[in-house]
């Protein structure tokens, strides 16, 4: 099995990402985030490992790769999740990645990014993508047990500006949990240097959905309403009804135009929406 994949295997009618590659060194991830869709189909998801013979077998797939490819790293796992200051197996990747002709995004929820920030200015075509869901430290805590703090990626946020152009993934959305603050999380990511916000709302599998119903039972009746019975299955996600989700997709975006951001939205339908690519990838030079 190949290590460099092309993203979107199930071909999300949803997905308007443009063509590219996904790569991760790991299998797994430790930030234990709630709301995580990818446990629903990796085993043992939340228990991180490196994959078998990582770097041998890069260095013979990436020379297969046309020039100039899109490649993502990484989209069902992390690049800097904790294993990563061990093994740094994110660094020596891009070493590697660093002399061909390609494109890199990065994305992240982690400062662990900046050790590599030297590293990362050698690269000609690189955009870096960091994700946030709140400015609430204690909301973090709950949603994202073990994931850096949101101070910690905004201190990231603000250093790596200085140097790329960062995008934040403002999601998920989880309505009406963190749906209420978003006026001061973008003012604050424009603050910080971000270029353009990525945002969608939660989608339900039945495993996270147990977890955020066990983690916030103050919610579970609204949320069973919302998903179960008045939402729709789409792709194998339960999805919000498309009404409300569009009103706060819209919402968000409002507040984004007006800091003079691009916005966009991630598989929610609404592309017309979008004023940039929706992954970020826009940003990259021609």
């Amino acid at each position: 099995m190949n290590l460099i994949k092309p993203f979107d295997p199930w071909n999300s009618k949803l997905c308007t990402c443009p063509k590219k590659f996904s790569l991760s060194p790991y299998t797994g991830c430790s930030h234990l985030c709630l709301y995580c869709y990818a446990s629903s189909y990796i085993k043992n998801f939340f228990l991180p490992r490196e994959k078998k013979n990582f770097l041998e077998r890069l260095k013979k797939e990436i020379r297969k790769l046309p020039k100039g490819s899109y490649i993502s790293m990484a989209n069902s796992s992390d690049p800097y999740l904790a294993l990563e200051k061990k093994l740094k197996l994110t660094q020596k990747t891009l070493e590697i990645l660093k002399e061909f002709d390609l494109k890199i995004m990065i994305v992240t929820k982690s400062s662990l990014i900046l050790r590599d920030i030297n590293l990362l200015k050698e690269f000609k075509n690189i955009v870096i993508a960091i994700s946030i869901t709140t400015l609430k430290d204690s909301l973090a805590k709950r949603l994202e047990k073990l994931a850096p703090l949101p101070k910690e990626r905004l201190n990231a946020i603000e250093k790596l500006a200085k140097h790329f152009k960062v995008v934040c993934r403002l999601d998920p959305l989880i309505y009406p949990l963190n749906t209420h603050h978003i006026k001061e999380i973008v003012k604050e990511l424009k603050n910080r240097g971000t270029s353009q916000i990525i945002t969608s709302t939660y989608k339900a599998k039945p495993d996270n959905f147990k977890r955020m119903l066990s983690e916030f039972p103050e919610y579970k009746d609204l949320w069973i309403k919302l998903y179960m019975k008045e939402g729709e299955k789409i792709c194998g996600y339960r999805y919000l009804p498309q009404s409300l989700r569009r009103k706060i997709i819209q919402e968000v975006r409002e507040i984004v135009l007006r800091e003079k951001l691009e916005f966009s939205s991630c598989r929610e339908g609404f592309s017309d929406l979008n004023t940039e690519i929706c992954d970020g990838s826009g940003f990259f030079k021609d």
